[in-house]
């Protein structure tokens, strides 16, 4: 694995929504650091890839209320541990649970294991609300897949808050998720 700027010269053999991710961003005039590796798709093989990229993946929770009719994306530190109840309080509604894949796939052309904040691109109807954790926002880059698992972005976290939302838009809710390591450890 090895850090290299911008889109892969050749795009043979690359999945089409991710090369999707290459054009909005370079027409966007976003910078951004891409690695190719082994698929991805859990926190422990993410760990790897983060210090490739000197920046930190982000844990993306694709998220819905029991009735299936309001779906969020809640990205966070990957080292933070994700409890409901600290996400719903803070968005006044009830429970949430993990959304199925069908969803994930219909709503953000993602599979699971690849969710990512470039998915919104694909989320003309803006079914899902994107909710962030505030240490991703108060974070200079930030680490994502380009809506597939085998290859690793990073970008300036401005440029994604100022640049990629508002051109697909979808406007962040902010949230403080506890640091539960923290207290165990203080």
């Amino acid at each position: 694995m090895e850090l290299q700027k911008g889109r892969p010269a050749d795009v043979t053999g690359r999945e089409e929504k991710e090369i999707r991710v290459y054009d909005l961003l370079d027409e966007l005039g976003i910078e951004y650091y891409r690695t190719d590796h082994e698929e991805a798709n859990t926190m422990e093989k993410c760990n790897e890839i983060d210090k490739i990229l000197g920046t930190i993946i982000c844990k993306n929770l694709f998220l819905c209320n029991r009735q299936k009719t309001d779906f969020y994306m809640l990205m966070m530190p990957g080292d933070k541990v994700f409890k409901t109840k600290d996400i719903t309080k803070q968005l006044g509604c009830s429970r949430l649970s993990f959304a199925t894949p069908d969803f994930m796939e219909e709503f953000l052309d993602i599979k699971p294991g690849a969710v990512s904040i470039m998915g919104l691109m694909n989320d003309k109807n803006n079914r899902v609300q994107l909710v962030i954790d505030r240490p991703v926002v108060e974070s200079e880059t930030l680490g994502c897949h380009p809506c597939v698992c085998t290859s690793s972005l990073k970008m300036q976290t401005k440029d994604v808050l100022e640049k990629f939302l508002p051109a697909v838009h979808h406007e962040p809710i902010i949230v403080d998720m506890p640091d539960y390591e923290e207290e165990n450890n203080g």
